[in-house]
């Protein structure tokens, strides 16, 4: 009962907060003597001596809105100017009629600016433009190089990029997405020569009918090509040779003009670039949220150990081609079509020893393996996308078709048992998304919208080996063990929404319903010495049956004050949901009901013009999955057997998070600091009866709690003396949680601090010196062990020299340090150091490279990684020294 009062009496002040907060707005548009809407304009409201009141700037039709204040307007004139024009002005006399404005073209004569080793940065309301070229050097080439170089913009390892600690949402080229959030396609393929600007676009909203009609807290990044390169099509071909047994090759065409754009190629290597990483999906999870599905995912595995904490191609063994089209096609105005295809082929080979030791009360359990694993991961993906954008309407339907056959040959010697494995896997999945919004004739707003998805992945697991005869055969010796799953699933969900659009208050109102239907059928056999295949000795087989109703209402409230120093948005979502599983094998038939409510609130303060401070909480309930609920048992891999006796599991998360953000354009200092806290409850726990040979969780119904605090911050400065991009982040998070193993419950705090700094400086025209520094501290302590805590550190250093020592040659000499140390264990202390020179041939567009990567030839390396209460040591064999040599013609 308090919490409904609280609710309502929070409406009930954002209420009179809008009618307080009422105000009138002037309209007009602003042409030129042809009758040609002048896009741009910048409109002014002036007092009568002279003080400005309010600006804003007209659209692409010429129309504008300027808010005007509550207090006496007495006196007050409206100035409208944009280069080339005569500056106009009108007395304002009538506040409820129109100003319109008719231009006069004007010559003007500019002054001569000298700026000498000063990058050019231009705000633009939410709008910072970053000119490429001033952070570019000769030596770098395509998009990706100078990114990083940038302050303010972060490129992680992956290639994800963030803009003052905030993940961009969408990357646009010239304004259009072509990639989706696929952009290290765009990164690492368009040449920095063709770029003109990179844009940070805050607020982002790229829906035109709902700009200043939400609030929108997105990033996202557009990249403006110049205007020669937008005449042309341009593309490279390289072909790369190299020792031992090495190729790289690569061919794409690429252009950019105002009716097509579109970046497509064909690569092939075995040097360890992994094509993959291009089509890397940066804001997946984000989508997974939205649709709120819960699609299963792969449930078996080869055991394999994780991959070294090292870039990629220092370790992976692989031979892998890709072919990758992306197109989109603008039909007219504010219409397209965009068409997306990939193929991926891959050959990966990697070959390991690990050791692995739990740390428990009772005594230590520890296992021993060693793997030589090859994979064949091949992916084929198809999207296409209608998307029509105006200012009373928006259409949008994607279709997306993906299958991912994947094979696993392994062989394996785990305590000193050789054996071998096969995995083959079949992920396949079809989907369409269509929205659509259209405005009343009163200006409100509403949307339809419908998702339908299915997927299936039919997973097949091969153990060349009689293990653990005890568990599986009755203790009668055995061949070999098949295990085999398969989880379809359906989904489907639509909502109709509606958004009251006023001053003020902005209403949002949204119900819908989702429906999923999913399977889970597995089972497990054994292959009898006499070749015979029965089933196994334990209850393993599956026949789930598991479907989930959800129907939802929604109301969003966003408010804005008059001089946009406050915005507020709550965010009230109400869910009933409906959930039914059987397994008939089991007498397993369950039915259950709830309902939720979820509210959300953020709060954002401008504290100063490129400043804010921002505070959110969210309550968040969530159901499990099908994944919590079978109970035959299914061998994960060839030593993890997974069952669950336990109802559906129910979590409520509690989180709360405060940010601020400065930046200051004029002198390019960035600065940002996070923190959060959230509170998971859940009604169940995952227990493990760990041994020597065999890892068997089963699912409990016991009060579990999960607390975790973090802290964050980021800066970034470039020093114009110096030409010096220096930037410095700090971290610091700390993990409460529970695990119950080998019937023991031990809580567990984990601590994981971090710091990393760098410069990336241009110390001439024709040499630049890079330094990153990263350091990490994680402490990992059972409240129930006496012993002292288990520490892990880490130091990574990089350093990268580039030079031209004469016209057209570069040289690059880069070094990599990475120092271990781990409680009880021996140090570890690796460098790789990597050389290569490049001459470019101008008369023929051509380059000419040659480089050896890995100088110290080092062909193992040993890491170790900590996790709650397990230690891991793992010793990976690693390509040596690689000599290559590259051509590649620009065109």
């Amino acid at each position: 009962m308090k919490i409904a009062i609280f609710w309502i009496s929070l409406l009930w002040c954002l209420f009179f907060m809008k009618q307080a907060m009422a105000q009138n707005q002037i309209t007009g548009q602003v042409k030129d003597q042809k009758g040609k809407a002048v896009n741009a304009a910048t409109v002014t409201l002036k007092s009568g001596d002279g003080k400005i009141i309010a600006f804003t700037r007209s659209n692409e039709n010429g129309a504008y809105q300027l808010k005007l204040p509550a207090a006496q307007t007495t006196g007050f004139s409206i100035e409208v100017s944009s280069l080339g024009y005569k500056r106009e002005v009108q007395s304002l006399s009538d506040q409820n009629k129109g100003y319109d404005f008719v231009l006069s073209e004007s010559t003007i004569a500019l002054p001569t600016v000298v700026i000498n080793n000063r990058p050019r940065l231009r705000l633009d309301g939410d709008t910072l433009n970053y000119k490429l070229s001033d952070f570019s050097n000769p030596q770098d080439r395509v998009l990706g190089d100078v990114l990083k170089k940038m302050p303010g913009i972060e490129v992680a390892n992956d290639g994800k990029i963030s803009y003052n600690g905030k993940n961009i949402s969408n990357f646009y080229i010239d304004g259009d997405n072509l990639l989706d959030d696929k952009y290290n396609i765009a990164t690492k393929s368009i040449p920095k020569e063709a770029v003109d600007k990179v844009q940070v676009i805050q607020n982002d909203q790229p829906i035109k009918m709902l700009r200043n009609k939400t609030n929108s807290d997105d990033v996202a990044l557009n990249i403006t090509i110049k205007n020669e390169a937008k005449l042309r099509l341009m593309g490279q071909a390289s072909l790369g040779a190299g020792l031992p047994n090495r190729f790289d090759e690569n061919i794409n065409g690429m252009m950019f003009n105002k009716k097509y754009k579109g970046i497509n190629y064909l690569k092939g290597n075995n040097i360890g670039n992994d094509p993959a990483r291009e089509i890397t999906a940066h804001n997946f999870s984000d989508l997974n949220e939205r649709l709120n599905n819960n699609k299963p995912g792969a449930l078996l595995s080869t055991g394999a150990a994780g991959v070294p904490d090292l870039p990629q191609n220092r370790y992976l063994f692989n031979r892998a081609a890709l072919l990758n089209v992306n197109n989109l096609f603008n039909l007219k105005k504010e219409v397209q079509l965009k068409t997306n295809l990939y193929y991926l082929i891959d050959r990966q080979q990697r070959d390991y020893d690990k050791f692995t030791e739990y740390y428990l009360p009772s005594g230590n359990v520890s296992f021993t393996e060693k793997q030589n694993n090859t994979a064949r991961p091949d992916q084929l993906r198809a999207q296409a996308s209608l998307n029509i954008n105006r200012e009373n309407s928006y259409l949008d339907n994607t279709f997306i078709s993906n299958y991912k056959p994947t094979k696993y040959q392994v062989g394996l010697t785990t305590n000193g048992i050789p054996f071998g494995q096969q995995l083959q896997q079949r992920a396949f999945d079809i989907s369409n998304e269509f929205s659509y919004l259209n405005t009343l004739k009163n200006g409100h707003i509403y949307n339809l919208y419908s998702y339908l998805s299915y997927s299936n992945q039919p997973e097949k697991l091969q153990v060349n080996s009689g293990l653990n005869e005890e568990q599986f055969n009755n203790g009668i010796p055995y061949s070999g063990l098949i295990q085999q799953s398969n989880t379809p699933a359906y989904f489907s969900n639509s909502y109709l929404s509606f958004k009251k659009v006023s001053s003020g208050i902005i209403q949002t109102y949204k119900t819908g319903f989702s429906f999923q239907d999913q399977q889970l059928n597995s089972e497990l056999q054994t292959i009898q010495q006499n070749s015979q295949v029965q089933p196994a000795a334990i209850d393993a087989v599956n026949d789930l049956q598991w479907k989930r109703s959800n129907l939802y209402a929604e109301g969003l409230y966003e408010f804005e004050t008059k001089n946009e120093k406050l915005k507020a948005s709550l965010n009230v979502p109400l869910s009933y949901q409906y959930i039914h599983y059987q397994d008939p094998g089991y007498a397993l038939d369950r039915k259950m009901n709830r309902f939720f409510v979820n509210p959300g609130l953020r709060l954002k303060y401008q504290t100063g013009i490129e400043n804010y401070l921002q505070l959110s909480y969210t309550l968040k309930n969530e159901l499990g999955t099908m994944d919590d609920v079978y109970r035959g048992a299914i061998l994960r891999n060839y030593r993890s057997l997974y069952t669950n006796n336990a109802p559906l599991s129910e979590q409520k998360n509690n989180t709360a998070a405060l940010s601020f953000t400065y930046r200051k354009a004029i002198t390019l200092f960035f600065f940002n600091l996070q923190a959060s806290y959230s509170n998971i409850n859940l009604n169940t726990i995952s227990s493990s009866i760990l041994t020597n040979n065999l890892q068997e969780r089963i699912v409990l119904p016991y009060e579990n709690n999960i607390n975790a605090y973090n802290l964050a911050g980021n800066v970034s400065k470039y020093w114009f003396e110096l030409r010096t991009t220096f930037s410095m982040g700090l971290t610091w998070s700390k993990t409460r949680s529970n695990q119950f193993q080998n019937n023991e419950l031990l809580p567990y705090n984990a601590i994981n601090n971090g710091i990393k700094a760098g410069f990336q400086s241009k110390i001439s025209s024709t040499t630049n010196f890079n330094y990153a520094v990263n350091y990490n501290v994680m402490e990992s302590k059972s409240t129930l062990n006496k012993e002292e805590s288990i520490k892990y550190k880490q130091l990574r250093q990089l350093a990268e020299l580039s030079f031209m020592p004469v016209k057209d040659l570069f040289l690059n000499l880069s070094a990599e340090h990475l120092y271990t140390k781990q409680s009880g264990q021996d140090r570890l202390s690796y460098i790789f150091s990597d050389l290569s020179a490049r001459y470019k041939v101008n008369k023929i567009n051509t380059d000419f490279e040659f480089g050896i990567s890995n100088l110290g030839n080092i062909k193992t390396y040993r890491t170790v990684y900590l996790s709650g209460n397990a230690f891991t040591s793992g010793t990976y064999q690693i390509p040596g020294r690689i000599a290559m040599f590259k051509a590649a013609l620009t065109f």
